[in-house]
């Protein structure tokens, strides 16, 4: 079985991944940490490395916690949304833990939500914690 964690920057990472290591030892599963940035303009090398060490870190700790990582650091030229359902059908991931954030209504607007965006088009089913 494969957990894949949308991991980012923020503080609510490391509570996506406890919750993953929670779900992989119960079910033995390997844990697929996933980092997408949309590349382009939109990305610098300076946050590319930034996401890469973080990645590394994070996986770092969840092996010497015993389950077994994987780490990608996704620059597609896709949304985050897009490109963590791609994967995921791509690898044949069986569950996808997602953060959520309170956002304003233009920002969904504008933006749109990436949680959202996996949540209804994921292939397997989608743990969100907020």
């Amino acid at each position: 079985m494969k957990i894949l964690v949308a991991f980012d920057e923020s503080k609510l990472s490391q509570k996506l991944i406890a919750l993953a290591l929670q779900h992989a030892r119960v079910f033995g599963a390997e844990i697929v940490l996933v980092c997408s940035r949309e590349g382009g303009e939109k990305t610098t090398v300076e946050q590319v490395e930034e996401s890469s060490r973080m990645l590394e870190e994070a996986k770092r700790k969840i092996e010497e916690a015993g389950v077994p990582c994987e780490a990608h650091l996704l620059v597609r030229d896709l949304r985050p949304g897009e490109d963590i359902v791609l994967f995921a059908k791509e690898n044949q991931v069986d569950e996808i833990v997602i953060g959520i954030r309170k956002t304003s209504r233009m920002d969904k607007m504008v933006f749109g939500s990436t949680a959202q965006y996996v949540i209804l088009k994921a292939h397997c089913p989608v743990v969100s914690l907020k």
